[in-house]
């Protein structure tokens, strides 16, 4: 179990770690888009911060206070997949039972997850107005839910990667990406390039929800096969700072395409989470275990 001003402190400097990382397409201290500023993701994790990790709070709880939150600070939807997703994380790493691994009391988080969580997020989504969210014959988030969270997560699993962490017990992260992230904090360059890694080997893997919302698979390919080029040229590089042209240019032409690969910022966020509440609980796994390659 970690304490609340812990929790507190980890999920913050998950959110910067995600900022200072150069996302091609996204949002960071290198380059601000679609809107949206590095302050005003700032300010959303400074004010989400406290609900994520009350104590007295449910998982749904947690999800829509957040939002609330959030909206009342930027006006905007900076942060519903980073809440939906360290939500669990952060509500297991404070109930772990003794012996437990992070996982585990994530499994156990998700599997008791109630009607009543599906409302109170389904109230978040709709109060985020993330774009593309459409409607659905089945669970429809305007409507009251019918089903536990976990079960509403499995139905869209098929066509939103966030949901599909759930539905699988958060399978990109700990069975890919925090390998990745493991991999590069081995070569002592840094937690910013260890996320900039995760969020290039994620999106040459898996497609971005929030890019084919709005596009469908039109830029699925070309995405993927840049975000492989960079993930060769990180494991290459010596000195990754070297790299940065190369970033810019990338982060120009998705920027100019309207791409925003913004699900794979949020899975960046959680594999950094995950890493630190894995390290305070004393969990934190050798590099040399992984070969995400």
């Amino acid at each position: 179990m970690i304490a609340l001003e812990v929790l507190q402190k980890l999920y913050l400097t998950a959110c910067e770690v995600e900022l200072q990382a150069f996302k091609p397409g996204n949002v960071s201290v290198y380059a601000d888009g679609h809107d949206m500023t590095v302050a005003d993701f700032r300010a959303s994790a400074e004010v989400s911060a406290g609900p994520l990790c009350r104590p007295d709070y449910s998982l749904g709880e947690k999800i829509y206070y957040s939002i609330k939150a959030t909206r009342e600070a930027v006006g905007c939807n900076t942060n519903l997949g980073i809440v939906l997703l360290c939500a669990p994380l952060i509500q297991a790493a404070s109930m772990l039972a003794s012996g437990e691994t992070l996982r585990q009391a994530l499994t156990r988080v998700l599997i008791q997850t109630t009607v009543a969580d599906a409302d109170w997020a389904y109230r978040a989504i709709t109060l985020a107005a993330p774009g593309g969210l459409g409607s659905s014959c089945a669970e429809d988030v305007r409507e009251k839910a019918s089903v536990t969270l976990l079960e509403s997560m499995k139905i869209a699993a098929e066509r939103d990667r966030i949901a599909f962490q759930y539905s699988t017990n958060y399978q990109d992260i700990f069975d890919f990406s925090i390998g990745l992230y493991y991999n590069v904090m081995r070569k002592r360059i840094g937690r910013n390039w260890a996320a900039v890694s995760v969020y290039a080997g994620l999106l040459s893997r898996f497609p971005d929800s929030h890019i084919e919302r709005k596009y469908g698979d039109r830029f699925s390919g070309m995405v993927a096969a840049k975000m492989a080029s960079l993930s060769d040229a990180l494991d290459r590089a010596d000195d990754p700072e070297q790299l940065l042209p190369l970033l810019y240019r990338m982060d120009q032409d998705f920027k100019c395409r309207g791409i925003n690969p913004g699900t794979t910022a949020d899975l960046t966020v959680a594999t950094v989470l995950t890493a630190l509440l894995e390290d305070a609980l004393g969990h934190g796994r050798s590099a040399s275990q992984y070969d995400c390659r």
